[in-house]
């Protein structure tokens, strides 16, 4: 049988949809072997490598949106109803920090949230080694320092989450050991390759990234620097999406990055994407399987 691996973008909110992935993956019995994600894939992959079973994500992840530390966060104020849609995150996040009169304040530190109140909103995440997890997991993240994309395949996954979570400006950059680390969107998209890695030979990919559309002629130079941001993105997705052996795409065009209000119509996008996969993974697992045994059969035959 093939050796499947999973790789979860991140999107924020959006990666929600990876749950609604891994719950019609249970249900249909398709094994994963190994999971790496990134941002917000490392945060449901993580969990879902700890507990084995999608249902127990789902409501771990809902129960944390209702947590009242995850309310302090004021996602909400960050997509008005007067927002444009497609907006990336940092646009949204000086918009709100102007809205509050908190831009001078910010110049003087690394990120808005500080460490205290970062740590406690991770405190969820299992404080357990990535090597003892159920499913073998890694996670994506970016060196400030050097720039350099790291993988961690062992070490404390609160910690490891955390570093592949922190939205730079956002949450505060998190050190370890030699590295001081940033989320792992920054170099890393749908990280396809790293499952690889890790040990699988076929992989799935769940996009969760926006589409790039067309908008605006630019303003000014804040605006050409967004409008570029968004263009590296989409196009460093586009080149790992092409070492996948399928791609989910959730159809969450219309979502933002902080929709979490959308958790279950996120979630059950993922399922609906999947479903349409299902016949798809399942020839390409048995055509794998075929093509292992026949390898095997003619080894035997030519060593007689």
């Amino acid at each position: 049988m093939s050796v499947l691996g999973l790789a979860l973008g991140g999107g924020g909110a959006r990666g929600l949809a990876h749950i609604g992935v891994l719950k019609v993956l249970d249900k249909e019995k398709i094994k994963i072997n190994s999971i790496t994600g990134c941002s917000m894939g490392a945060i449901i992959g993580g969990i879902y490598a700890f507990f084995g079973n999608a249902k127990q994500v789902e409501d771990f992840i809902l129960k944390a949106i209702d947590n009242p530390d995850f309310a302090k966060l004021n996602i909400e104020t960050l997509n008005s109803s007067n927002a444009i849609v497609d907006k990336n995150y940092f646009d949204k996040f000086f918009e709100y920090i102007e809205t509050r009169l908190a831009a001078i304040k910010s110049l003087d530190r690394t990120s808005y949230f500080d460490e205290d109140f970062t740590n406690k909103l991770f405190s969820i995440i299992p404080d357990v080694l990535i090597e003892d997890l159920k499913i073998t997991f890694s996670a994506i993240t970016t060196d400030l320092i050097s720039g350099d994309e790291i993988n961690f395949t062992k070490g404390n996954l609160r910690e490891v989450v955390k570093a592949s979570s922190a939205i730079p400006g956002i949450f505060p950059p998190v050190k370890i050991d030699k590295y001081l680390l940033v989320d792992g969107g920054a170099s890393e998209s749908v990280p396809v390759s790293k499952v690889k890695e890790i040990g699988a030979d076929k992989v799935i990919a769940v996009d969760v990234t926006r589409q790039l559309k067309l908008t605006e002629t630019p303003r000014n130079i804040i605006d050409v620097l967004y409008r570029t941001e968004d263009i590296t993105s989409y196009h460093l997705t586009i080149e790992r999406l092409k070492e996948a052996d399928l791609i989910i795409r959730p159809q969450i065009k219309d979502l933002t990055w902080v929709d979490f209000d959308s958790a279950k119509d996120i979630i059950t996008a993922g399922e609906i994407a999947t479903e349409k996969k299902i016949p798809d993974i399942k020839k390409s697992i048995l055509k794998n399987s075929f093509i292992q045994k026949t390898k095997k059969l003619i080894t035997f035959y030519s060593s007689k």
